[in-house]
């Protein structure tokens, strides 16, 4: 199963397209245990790609080996025509959001967004942080410790990140629509929609279902990876 744009789009960052993030032939193990092999997958610049399956089927490790975190067993993630892990430039132009929000208790949730942001190389002066965090609907915690938000609040901390984001880049995002209400999954998929719309490529996992009306996701199952399919 090989997942492509049906039209390939051309997007500049800083007068350069944006790399297609392509996997061939992947397989992946969690100790002894084969996860899936022979997977294919493209995520082109304008596009969302939305990987499925049940769990334990490898939806982590595969973001994990798209963002060149660690190393398959088999295939290769390609960033272009390069190796992700050897791939220049590729660094500054991923942002990966895992499953736990990253932010330490003891800072407010300002000075957590910005620790996040430098650690990341993005700006992280006043203006950026106010403003990422009025797009998540934070601006009224910004002084609040971490340590007193619910479990929404602190995903919408971490998920400002994206609020941040003014260029084209790849975003790998696992479950980011984890524990956020309704109007938590809103703002996350406005800026899903407009990252797309710049040129960005996002590859994400959800157990949630996508507003497929709205973000046009392709989709990758690795169900059909499974080993003996």
């Amino acid at each position: 199963m090989n997942v492509t744009a049906t039209s390939p789009i051309s997007f500049l960052h800083n007068g350069v397209a944006l790399p297609r993030l392509a996997a061939s032939q992947l397989a992946c193990r969690r100790g002894t245990r084969l996860l899936f092999k022979g997977l294919d997958l493209v995520v082109e610049a304008g596009q969302i790609v939305w990987v499925r399956g049940r769990n334990g089927r490898g939806k982590t490790s595969l973001l994990r080996l798209a963002a060149g975190l660690s190393v398959p067993d088999d295939g290769q993630v390609l960033w272009g025509e390069t190796p992700v892990r050897r791939a220049s430039g590729f660094c500054e132009r991923l942002v990966f959001i895992g499953h736990a929000n990253a932010l330490k208790d003891d800072l407010t949730v300002t000075e957590a967004l910005a620790l996040l942001l430098h650690l990341h190389g993005r700006p992280h002066h006043a203006a950026a942080l106010h403003a990422a965090l009025e797009r998540m609907g934070l601006h009224s915690r910004r002084d609040a410790m971490v340590l007193t938000l619910s479990q929404g609040q602190r995903r919408r901390v971490a998920l400002a990140r994206l609020a941040a984001e003014r260029e084209a880049s790849l975003w790998i995002l696992d479950e980011p629509f984890d524990a956020l209400d309704v109007d938590g999954v809103q703002r996350l998929n406005d800026l899903l929609v407009e990252h797309r719309e710049r040129g960005g490529s996002i590859l994400l996992t959800s157990h949630r279902p996508l507003a497929d009306a709205l973000l046009h996701a392709q989709q990758v199952d690795l169900d059909a990876y499974e080993p003996g399919n």
